[in-house]
């Protein structure tokens, strides 16, 4: 793992890469029970505290308009699930690991940015004052200066123009703020275990969208307690009155958590936009 940036706490309005990142990269382990994905890591600054975000390239020559990206975001409190995963972990944690895998497979850069207290958090999108308030909020100006990293090519050869976003739980509402605070960015998301960007479990009101809002495909446990599957149901039949195109994708048999058809779904979505 390559460690980038200074972990000091200078005040900055604005978050920046101190570095441009150097990815070496490397084939995930992947066995039936169990995967790990190396990954280089870029230090952020947003307000007073140092955020991480993880990089990582798929093998081979990247296109010549960079790597199609996608962001993924974490759970609450699920720091580095995105990179490993095994049998048995918890919110299907070897599913969202073989997400990562297939999308590097498929020629997909991933991106993966931590929560605060080092991703023993959560995403501060349906959070108050910031649900409402959120370009004062410090996850904001983290994805600002990523988009920005991005566009200035400090992680790499990616291409600004086809980026997508997936989550879980906190990081599936957080993949929908990309659609409300970030018009015109992202090609299409992927939201497992989640909502609209300002629900949170059975409280959910989802407002009239617009036909900007990017493809999106949902994956849900019909079990899950957390997130009631209804929710999801409000958002994307909101979607299905905004024209939007929509898929979902459920699992009788799964609650709150990733689901065995997440990474076949969720490139099959992703890949030719």
């Amino acid at each position: 793992m390559i460690l980038l940036g200074l972990a000091g706490c200078a005040f900055r309005p604005d978050v920046r890469a101190d570095e441009s990142v150097d990815v070496t990269p490397a084939p995930c382990t992947v066995t039936a029970t169990e995967v790990s994905c190396e990954h280089a890591t870029v230090v952020f600054h947003a307000g007073f505290a140092a955020r991480e975000v993880h990089v990582q390239h798929p093998l081979g020559e990247p296109p010549a308009a960079g790597w199609p990206t996608a962001i993924l975001y974490q759970g609450s409190f699920d720091t580095g699930g995105v990179w490993t995963g095994e049998d048995g972990a918890p919110f299907g944690g070897l599913h969202e690991a073989r997400v990562t895998a297939a999308l590097l497979d498929a020629g997909f850069a991933v991106l993966a940015p931590e929560t605060r207290l080092d991703g023993f958090s959560y995403w501060d999108t349906n959070i108050l004052p910031w649900s409402f308030a959120w370009t004062l909020s410090a996850d904001h100006r983290l994805v600002k200066g990523i988009l920005r990293a991005i566009d200035e090519g400090r992680l790499g050869p990616l291409d600004p123009d086809r980026l997508f976003a997936a989550g879980i739980s906190s990081g599936g509402y957080m993949t929908s703020r990309m659609a409300v605070a970030y018009p015109g960015r992202f090609r299409a998301l992927a939201i497992a275990s989640g909502s609209y960007a300002t629900c949170a479990g059975p409280a959910c009101i989802v407002p009239a969208l617009r036909d900007g809002h990017p493809p999106t495909l949902f994956l849900h446990g019909e079990a899950d307690a957390v997130v009631p599957i209804g929710t999801m149901e409000a958002y994307a039949d909101a979607l299905d009155a905004a024209g939007v195109e929509v898929e979902r994708v459920t699992d009788p048999d799964a609650g709150h958590g990733w689901i065995a058809a997440a990474p076949e779904a969720v490139v099959g979505w992703f890949t030719g936009r």
